[in-house]
């Protein structure tokens, strides 16, 4: 098996919408979708969230600060899976909540180390 890395990119989320039940079932259903995969022991590491606090360094030193919100849509987190393939781990990507949100999942394959 090999790991791919599950990247949750969300449109700007204004958690202050929810109210507390809302919040409560929103974050019940990320648990339940990675418990899943776990549970199929696909899972390789805990579950990352990301703060909206960042800096992109770019060529020739240049620094920027963010969060980046001229961009719709932010990188919310992460998990790395097990998978046979590609395709078998867009599968596992398949449910996720960022889904429900208009989010998108992006699934690379992590490079192995020589």
């Amino acid at each position: 098996m090999k790991d791919f890395v599950l990247l949750f990119r969300q449109p700007g989320i204004d958690a202050s919408r929810f109210t507390p039940q809302e919040m409560e079932t929103y974050i019940k259903r990320w648990d339940d979708w990675i418990g899943g995969i776990a549970a199929q022991g696909r899972l390789n590491g805990s579950r990352k969230r990301l703060t909206q606090e960042g800096k992109v360094l770019k060529a020739g030193g240049v620094i920027t600060d963010g969060p980046f919100v001229e961009i719709k849509e932010r990188l919310g987190g992460l998990i790395i899976v097990k998978a046979e393939s590609l395709e078998e781990a867009t599968t596992l990507a398949h449910g996720c909540p960022a889904l429900d949100l208009n989010g998108s999942v992006e699934i690379r394959p992590v490079m192995d180390e020589h």
